[in-house]
């Protein structure tokens, strides 16, 4: 029996798999890149094909941003559980999950600001970025109510932290011969520490 000369991928499979031909767009070129044609390109696929999944590039973008901040939840997750069961060793786990690959990636940098700088100007996309930091918040602020942050402080302890990770992140992107991710793992340390006490 011969195989015929073309397949179709699975709705699901082709769809990652232009989610994932956008971030690369966004890494490379930018938000104003970010075209159908672009995207079609880098996927290998006609435009009909991107139109036939998405409704426009505005649709595909925030999928795309939907999706990358699902990878980074998943690899700070994986931090937590494998750190055991101390309250702290879970936080610093989650924390310097950031320091490290997939996180810590130049292609993702580039991927995130291509999406920061969408927020401004598209209002779907700046509620998805809350969303998605709220989440982040949320997990943080779960961790920091077990390692005994009283109640009323976790709010404003997880934005700090968020910050702090945030800078230490961009700043081992942008230049990761300046310090190393052990270096940056001991700064958020040393900061953490002090603001729990």
């Amino acid at each position: 029996m011969t195989q015929p000369a073309f397949s179709r991928a699975e709705p699901d499979a082709r769809r990652l798999s232009l989610i994932e031909a956008t971030a690369r767009v966004l890494a490379s070129q930018g938000a104003a890149g970010a075209s159908v044609r672009a995207i079609a390109v880098e996927a290998g696929v006609s435009p009909g094909l991107v139109s036939h999944y998405f409704d426009g590039v505005d649709a595909l973008v925030a999928a795309t941003y939907v999706h990358v901040g699902e990878r980074v939840s998943t690899a700070l997750d994986a931090g937590v559980a494998a750190a055991g069961p101390d309250p702290r060793a879970r936080l610093d786990a989650y924390v310097t999950a950031s320091f490290h690959p997939p996180i810590a990636d130049p292609g993702l940098l580039a991927t995130w600001l291509a999406f920061w700088s969408l927020v401004k100007a598209r209002p779907g996309i700046a509620m998805l970025h809350d969303d998605i930091y709220a989440a982040y918040r949320r997990d943080l602020e779960a961790l920091l109510a077990d390692c005994g942050v009283a109640p009323g402080d976790l709010r404003l302890t997880a934005i700090a932290i968020t910050a702090l990770v945030d800078g230490l992140w961009l700043e081992l992107c942008l230049s990761p011969t300046t310090f190393t991710a052990d270096e940056a793992r001991g700064i958020a340390g040393r900061q953490i520490a002090a603001l729990l006490g």
